[in-house]
């Protein structure tokens, strides 16, 4: 299996680069009383350094913004999802609580406001690439049965004919959702090069991976230099 960035995503930001970390024999459960307390705590730690209208002026966020602005994608109608987490946040909003891999990946994505997506790859079968969408691609929403198509020409996380975010960053499919029988998760880190928060969310959710959740990680970069990647799909 595949993980491609087209060039011309590149084009468009030639200093983006992508972490991936390929997170296999997981033994997600519930979150704990450790767990809530790091997700607690990375919440409180936003909301006292930040206020809401300070986060789209975050180096990342803007970043975000402006990537998906040259993609033609307007941020203030398409908001990147954690630039909208991170609102929520900053006004004193608690995130609810999902299981331990989600709680402490959100934990991560607060901490060093970096966007980051856990996929159970149970539901990825074809290559994953990040492009501009083609006619026949199709996306299911977030909690919902029904597809709808994508219009070509969008920049998205697909793979084969199915969308597993819109709008780069801004929505994210029912396929590929985290729960406590996942034990297969594909997690992609967006970030830019030289930026050390990409760097130091790489080495928290290694981290998580082994050491909360016991299991195995590969770990590789993406960038212009290196736009894709190959690793064995593991088994179930």
């Amino acid at each position: 299996m595949k993980y491609i960035v087209d060039p011309a995503i590149f084009d468009l930001a030639p200093n983006l680069e992508f972490g991936i970390i390929l997170a296999t024999d997981l033994k997600v459960t519930p979150s704990n009383e450790a767990d809530q307390a790091r997700f607690i705590e990375a919440q409180e730690a936003l909301e006292t350094r930040c206020k809401a209208e300070e986060i789209r002026s975050l180096p990342t966020v803007a970043a975000y913004r402006e990537v998906l602005q040259k993609a033609g994608i307007n941020p203030n109608k398409f908001t990147p999802s954690v630039e909208a987490m991170l609102k929520r946040v900053a006004k004193g909003n608690r995130l609810p609580s999902i299981n331990a891999l989600v709680d402490l990946a959100n934990a991560v994505s607060i901490e060093q406001t970096l966007s980051l997506g856990g996929h159970d790859l149970n539901d990825i079968k074809e290559n994953l690439e990040v492009r501009f969408s083609r006619p026949g691609d199709m996306f299911l929403p977030f909690g919902e049965t029904q597809w709808e198509a994508v219009e070509a020409g969008e920049m998205v996380f697909a793979s084969g004919h199915e969308v597993q975010t819109r709008k780069w960053v801004w929505r994210q499919s029912e396929l590929g959702k985290v729960t406590t029988a996942t034990t297969r998760v594909f997690f992609q880190l967006a970030g830019f090069a030289g930026d050390p928060a990409l760097d130091r969310a790489m080495a928290a959710i290694e981290q998580l991976v082994v050491d909360r959740l016991g299991g195995k990680v590969q770990v590789f970069r993406v960038n212009r230099q290196q736009p894709e990647i190959e690793f064995i799909r593991p088994e179930a």
